[in-house]
């Protein structure tokens, strides 16, 4: 009984410890900002758009010269564009939660982290943390819903490198970027609603 006793209290004593360097951490924590820039890189070029103009070009339709051009390669209708930029998708922070630590959430992960990842991410570990940590904060951003301003505003890093080699070898796979929406959030999202 007093052994029970023992072993109860020394648990009790390390949660108890737990939680209170968890809190520290938590609460002391240093906010990270939201990225501040998308680099995109093509081969051995590279562009920078700021994600303020980004987000401005979404929601008011204005945008610097440099965008335009940018924009412009895309071959997309700046009507679409502003569509994929502000298309939200509602997704309770329970479910999100589920998906992004499943093996569907784990591929989902790995895919996107070779199109979108840190500047200095060596590994694809990295590039997968930081993309749970965008993708959950974005969706407090939105109140349950996110889009992809939502998802450059919570990226933990200043910049956000865009790779469009690895981006062009998944659009071989589908048709528009509406649909490549739909290949990296419907068909696992479906999946984990009905499990």
């Amino acid at each position: 009984m007093q052994i029970s006793k023992m072993k109860f209290s020394k648990t009790l004593i390390r949660k108890l410890c737990f939680v209170f360097l968890s809190s520290q951490l938590l609460f002391n924590a240093t906010k990270v900002s939201a990225a501040e820039e998308i680099k995109i890189i093509y081969s051995i070029f590279s562009r920078t758009i700021k994600v303020n103009s980004l987000k401005t070009f979404a929601q008011e339709g204005k945008s610097t010269k440099k965008l335009k051009r940018i924009l412009r390669a895309t071959g997309s209708t700046d009507k679409e564009i502003k569509s994929v930029l502000n298309k939200n998708f509602e997704i309770p922070i329970t479910i999100a939660s589920k998906l992004l630590y499943s093996e569907i959430g784990n591929v989902f992960l790995t895919r996107l982290s070779s199109i979108i990842h840190p500047p200095i991410a060596d590994d694809e570990r990295t590039g997968m943390l930081a993309l749970r940590a965008s993708l959950v904060q974005g969706i407090v951003i939105g109140d349950g819903k996110i889009n992809m301003l939502n998802f450059f505003e919570a990226y933990p890093t200043k910049t956000i490198i865009l790779d469009v080699n690895a981006l062009s070898k998944v659009m071989n796979k589908v048709e528009s970027i509406s649909e490549l929406l739909d290949f990296f959030t419907d068909s696992p999202l479906e999946k984990i609603k009905t499990n």
